[in-house]
């Protein structure tokens, strides 16, 4: 079982995470632990719908608002980085908030462009105690049900060594 999560976070990291942050050009260690690390916490990345039937979708459980503060308040301003979000979406999607439950890579884009709207730089890479901490600030808010000794405590359930070779 504990072999399936790793490959479980493995193949996100790699088809979802890492090919949106590439497309976007925001990737790097930092943002590759952090965005997965969003995954791992908000959906043991399972979950494409809020358990207990609240709003948030995709594997980063991002509520349809904040979606759509993103596209209305920050992409609106930046069409080059809008552009680039557009490009993972598969032909015939659209950018809207239902697309995160089927597309994993515009869900992981989506979530890297809620981080990079925060003025504080990432956390160093590795360092999971400031990722976790810079998670529930900047993610899941400190109104949010989410602590970050939960999202420490999920990662090395999800990544070893080999996550991300």
């Amino acid at each position: 079982m504990a072999e399936d999560k790793f490959a479980l976070a493995r193949n996100v990291l790699v088809n979802a995470v890492r090919s949106a942050l590439h497309i976007l050009e925001l990737g790097g260690l930092a943002a590759e632990q952090l965005v997965l690390g969003t995954a791992i916490q908000e959906s043991l990345l399972v979950h494409r719908q809020q358990l207990g039937g609240g709003p948030a979708l995709g594997l980063f459980q991002m509520e349809p608002a904040t979606h759509d503060d993103c596209w209305k308040n920050f992409l609106r301003f930046h069409p080059a980085i809008a552009d680039k979000v557009r490009q993972t979406l598969a032909a015939g999607q659209q950018p809207i908030a239902n697309t995160m439950r089927v597309n994993d890579r515009y869900a992981a884009a989506m979530c890297r462009i809620r981080y990079r709207r925060v003025s504080d730089p990432l956390p160093a890479p590795n360092d999971m105690p400031a990722m976790a901490d810079y998670w529930k600030q900047h993610y899941n808010t400190p109104l949010g049900a989410g602590t970050p000794h939960e999202f420490l405590a999920k990662w090395p359930q999800y990544v070893n060594d080999n996550t991300f070779a």
